[in-house]
């Protein structure tokens, strides 16, 4: 990323001198442009999206107006003046912001006071913040479920709020997204019946159409500023494969050193050098094995060094959390591993380098966390580790799909009735419903309201819906699409908590016999009691790690969209999915070797949602010589390798959609490939793989075709949460097959696509 040579301008004539002189103080001078005219709207009452680089001073060009505005309702007559309310998607997130805001309105006095009101704030500051409190930091998650329920102690809050400030929006997509949406509505509907209409100011890395996806967040028209007029330091971006091994994985495939390994590898070198460094980890077991690997071999050199390098992730205590971010912040901390709990926003100025192990799933979240490196303006060094899979494989061969293509554009609806039906009733327990809120939250709110009367859950009376139930609306949903309370993780021994972990990673994550890892130190599960929620641990020191393996069964529900590819046919509608975690295989740690694999006893799981599929006949089949032999195999190899290529045509993860092939699937009665959205009602994956079938199913076919491997490996066609043992994969055919496929596309789906 080349240096940035930007503009500066004056800050509007509406901010205050004060806030002015206080931005001086902390050493800028001037405004850049983005800046300036974010500002500039902003004080006019208009909702504004900056979509800028990050480190770009996104965080000053909404704070400008803001801190303006409270200075000028602290000389109010009432003595509350003018409130805000910021929205990040971590607690990380919102903690440092806070101590951004405290630095920056410092010279301010008491006129602005920021205060931090989430699920670790104590209970006994809690009615400070509601009382005194004019610049609220929290998450989507609290306002969700704790402020907007207890409105009527916020009334004074709401009916003086002025602005919203939604921070790293891009993050807020797919089902989470979807649920964020319909929270915003109800906050502005209950801003409405206080009297105050807020602006909403959002802040976003680097996107495909801005303005459109904070317009489908918000409900109200953003102006998008997108121009990055801030100088940026350059930064070396290296992509970095992992060696071949000598070992031999499931089905004899060849394996590669992992990722995991490789990272460990690099953040020990980095610290050795007093190079300061965060590695990126993908999952929560990923950042305690590298920080764990680092340390001891950092051990080895320097007995002081390892207290230097830790985890962070989410599921810590908060007092864990707030501890790690300090040391980061001061230097005291060389090396971090930590998933994307840390990605957005924290300011960690003084960075020197980032190591991202694997694709983070979208290229918005990998330029934000090589982002975070050189946030100071020096240079820095960003490295992808490539993990052993089709999407990173292919991506380290063909770096034209990161750096020569834009990033992606957000996925999110919120018409999505999964989606919107619990927010109907939140909203009815809040302030009873009326049709005339029914375009408030979208155009699938009036036919929710006979199927929420038939279930017993809202009541009408004269014009106006009512919550009729005894519990809270609010609980009906988690707005991260995990379900279910979360799994307390406990020590035997102690009665410790350790942690937490969601409801829907729990068959997978914290099973009988599962390896967790906490704080450096390896536990493993006794039993998962499903009844009360609690995981038991005890602490042990097995040479492997665990994978959890699963099956899949799928029903066609309703098929919405059908196209012919000449024979063949793409479809799109819903889906229900049974799914099991059967068994879990013991791997080496560092070479990823498997040892063994256990059966587990778990009840099945079923999701309604939404996916694609595709048809081929047998006329196809002989055309691309894939006799009845080859087809389960094939099949089952190009749905593992479009599964690991969507997330470069979607935002999401691979682990955010699933997969399923059959032979002869009873509702098709054809050889039929699913691939679907790992949420409840679906997260626009699917929908985006539908529309964007050509190009997604041409990379899957380019990305087997040109692995080097001579029967499927990692890299290709294997999948690492394969239930069947990636048993059978045919490779050869899988090509034969998509290519088949890819000869039926309409004229025009390609340049569509």
């Amino acid at each position: 990323m080349p240096p940035r040579i930007g503009s500066h301008a004056d800050w509007p004539e509406q901010i205050r001198p004060e806030v002015i002189a206080a931005i001086r103080s902390a050493g800028i001078e001037r405004p850049w442009a983005h800046q300036a005219r974010t500002s500039e709207h902003a004080l006019r009452g208009e909702s504004v999206v900056v979509a800028t680089g990050t480190a770009s001073g996104k965080s000053l060009a909404y704070l400008a107006p803001v801190l303006s505005t409270l200075l000028d309702g602290s000389e109010a007559p009432n003595g509350r003046g003018a409130t805000a309310l910021y929205l990040a998607p971590t607690k990380a997130l919102a903690a440092d912001q806070r101590r951004a805001v405290r630095e920056l309105a410092a010279p301010l006095g008491t006129a602005v006071r920021p205060a931090v009101y989430d699920g670790d704030t104590p209970v006994e500051e809690r009615e400070w913040v509601r009382q005194y409190g004019n610049y609220v930091l929290t998450n989507p998650d609290m306002l969700h479920s704790g402020i907007l329920p207890s409105h009527p102690r916020w009334s004074s809050f709401l009916r003086a709020l002025r602005y919203v400030v939604i921070d790293e929006c891009h993050s807020y997509r797919g089902v989470f997204g979807s649920h964020v949406a319909q929270v915003i509505r109800r906050l502005r509907r209950i801003c409405a019946r206080y009297g105050s209409e807020p602006v909403f100011l959002l802040a976003s890395a680097t996107a495909a159409e801005p303005g459109q996806a904070a317009t489908r967040l918000t409900g109200l028209p953003v102006v998008e500023i997108t121009e990055d007029t801030s100088p940026r330091g350059e930064v070396v971006f290296a992509l970095w494969e992992p060696p071949l091994t000598e070992l031999h994985g499931e089905q004899g495939a060849p394996v590669r050193r992992t990722a995991t390994a490789e990272t460990a590898d690099l953040l020990t070198d980095l610290a050795v050098q007093g190079v300061r460094t965060v590695a990126f980890v993908r999952s929560r077991r990923g950042a305690e094995l590298i920080a764990l690997i680092a340390q001891e071999r950092l051990a080895e050199v320097d007995r002081s060094l390892p207290g230097r390098v830790a985890a962070y992730r989410g599921g810590y205590l908060p007092e864990e959390r707030r501890a790690l971010e300090r040391a980061l912040h001061s230097g005291e901390l060389l090396g971090l591993a930590a998933t994307t709990a840390l990605e957005l926003g924290v300011d960690v100025s003084g960075l020197d380098a980032v190591v991202i192990a694997g694709y983070p799933g979208t290229r918005a979240s990998l330029w934000q966390q090589a982002g975070r490196a050189g946030r100071s303006g020096q240079g820095a060094l960003a490295v992808l580790v490539a993990r052993d899979d089709p999407l990173d494989t292919y991506l380290v061969h063909h770096p034209e799909a990161l750096f020569d293509q834009p990033v992606e554009s957000t996925v999110l609806d919120p018409d999505n009735p999964y989606v919107l039906t619990p927010h109907l009733c939140a909203a009815a327990a809040e302030i009873p419903l009326t049709a005339s809120d029914f375009p408030l939250f979208g155009p699938a709110a009036d036919g929710l309201m006979p199927q929420l009367e038939a279930a017993g859950l809202l009541r009408r009376r004269a014009k106006a819906w009512h919550w009729t139930r005894r519990e809270r609306a609010a609980d009906l949903t988690d707005i991260r699409g995990q379900g279910g309370s979360p799994v307390q993780i406990v020590e035997t021994g102690t009665g410790r908590l350790l942690g937490t972990v969601d409801a829907a990673a729990a068959h997978m994550t914290v099973h009988d016999g599962a390896v967790h890892l906490h704080q450096g130190r390896t536990y493993l599960v006794r039993q998962l009691d499903l009844a009360d929620d609690v995981a038991l641990v005890e602490e042990a020191a097995p040479p492997y790690s665990t994978t959890a393996r699963d099956t899949t069964a799928i029903s066609i529900l309703d098929t919405e969209t059908e196209i012919p590819w000449g024979d063949a046919r793409l479809c799109f509608g819903s889906v229900e999915v049974t799914n099991q975690v059967v068994s879990f295989l013991r791997r080496k740690l560092i070479t990823g070797e498997v040892l063994g694999e256990t059966k587990l006893d778990l009840p099945p799981r079923t999701l309604r949602t939404r996916a694609v599929w595709w048809t081929v006949t047998e006329d196809q089949l002989d055309a691309a010589r894939v006799n009845p032999e080859q087809l389960g195999g094939a099949l089952h190899a190009a749905e593992h390798a479009s599964i690991g290529m969507l997330p470069l045509f979607a935002t999401c993860d691979r682990w955010d959609i699933g997969g399923v092939s059959v032979p002869l699937h009873p509702d098709t009665l054809l050889p039929t490939v699913f691939v679907y959205d790992g949420h409840p009602g679906g997260a626009g994956f699917a929908e985006r793989a539908f529309h964007t079938a050509a190009a997604w199913l041409g990379a899957t076919r380019e990305a087997i075709a040109s692995c080097e491997c001579e029967a499927g490996c990692p890299s290709c066609i294997q999948s690492p949460k394969c239930g069947n043992g990636n048993d059978p994969l045919h490779k050869r055919g899988a090509i034969r097959l998509l290519g088949e496929l890819l000869r039926g596309v309409p004229q025009g789906a390609q340049q569509r696509a």
